[in-house]
């Protein structure tokens, strides 16, 4: 391919990127449990590592690390479904706080706009009936989606065990791909991929717990209703990058505003949920996750917007961590370098325009001072 005319290597290369985002969209179904297990076998390996040096047998030292897996989901699928069921409880208080705020919303309108209650409701009833229509076209498809995703729990054991078991024929079939003098570089590549996979799912798990237990037990003290089911449902959002964020907030204030008749506690949800974000934004997750790949704010939004048009919210929560191996692989590869480049956070110190030297591929000074050195990332 080094022969070949540099228009001819980028059209290949966009072939190529074409052909992939093809091959997710058909396959996505098959592609992304066996990603999912990928990563989630990458963080189990210290254990296993661990377990096989303490002379367990290799299929209990595979074992007994997804049976923890699968221990600690269970307890967290427990928890929230023990939240939701004490929700539930309070449904007739709910539906009578619920009424209060709409009325009070429709006289708001009525008062603003001269828009009456009487066509306000004849809107409302309009829009909820096609509403219902739509439910019921959806509901074969809803059904479709539980049993696909009972199929994807259940292959993620069987895919982590399998992976597991046989990672050193997949070491060998990566190292076959390369040339021996290029083997050093694949080695230094796949111990980064595995260092940034684990620090990030680890970082994640920890997250989970912190704010569940931070968030939650700040806004019991202060007195809000279903307190710690707001702090589990905004941790498990918050593991969607950006997205997330925003989905947690306004599923936050809208069980305070249905377990409450009063504004009050919706202002101090968004504050503690502000402040929660402020601590784990700017001061714990850097010191958790450590990640030295730096992927562009740009980049990183449209990877989760992407993942989730092909994969849905499994692939929203895997959007970083591919985009951060490909950037690994994108860095040490002298043909792909351009695109590490693009979906790196390392912004020039000159303009590319104006400064030839910013035009090429070797490290250059970036706009926080540094000059990367071969590479680092």
């Amino acid at each position: 391919m080094k022969d070949f005319p540099l228009t001819v290597k980028r059209a290949i290369e966009l072939l190529g990127l074409l052909a992939i985002g093809t091959v997710l969209v058909i396959g996505n179904h098959i592609i992304m449990p066996v990603l999912m297990a990928f990563f989630i076998s990458i963080m189990l390996l210290p254990m296993f590592r661990f377990l096989k040096r303490k002379k367990f047998p290799e299929v209990l030292a595979i074992v007994l690390p997804i049976l923890l897996v699968a221990i600690v989901f269970g307890g967290l699928g427990w928890f929230f479904s023990s939240q939701l069921g004490i929700l539930a409880q309070d449904f007739p208080q709910i539906k009578k706080n619920v009424t209060l705020h709409i009325n009070s919303l429709s006289t708001w309108i009525e008062n603003l706009t001269n828009y009456s209650t009487t066509e306000q409701r004849k809107f409302l009833d309009e829009k909820s009936n096609d509403l219902l229509n739509m439910a019921g076209g959806l509901a074969g498809g809803a059904a479709s989606s539980v049993s696909s995703t009972f199929v994807f729990i259940g292959l993620l054991p069987i895919y982590i065990y399998l992976m597991l078991f046989y990672k050193d024929i997949l070491l060998r079939f990566i190292f076959m791909w390369f040339k021996v003098e290029q083997h050093d570089k694949v080695k230094e590549a796949i111990y980064e991929t595995e260092s940034i996979i684990k620090s990030y799912l680890v970082g994640l798990l920890i997250q989970v717990t912190y704010m569940t237990i931070l968030l939650g037990g700040i806004l019991l003290i202060i007195g809000i209703k279903h307190a710690l089911l707001i702090g589990v449902i905004f941790a498990l959002l918050n593991l969607i990058p950006y997205v997330g964020a925003l989905i947690g907030n306004i599923i936050g204030v809208l069980i305070t505003l249905a377990s409450s008749q009063e504004l009050w506690p919706v202002v101090t949800v968004l504050a503690v949920i502000a402040f929660v974000q402020f601590l784990d934004n700017n001061i714990l997750m850097p010191r958790i996750v450590g990640s030295k790949v730096k992927i562009n704010a740009l980049f990183a939004i449209l990877g989760v917007f992407i993942g989730g048009s092909i994969a849905g919210v499994s692939g929203m929560f895997l959007a970083l961590p591919i985009i951060a191996v490909l950037k690994i692989i994108f860095d040490r590869s002298d043909m792909f370098k351009q695109w590490g480049v693009l979906l790196g956070d390392e912004r020039p110190a000159r303009s590319p325009m104006t400064f030839p030297t910013f035009r090429k591929k070797k490290p250059i000074p970036t706009k926080s001072g540094d000059v990367p050195k071969t590479g680092e990332k």
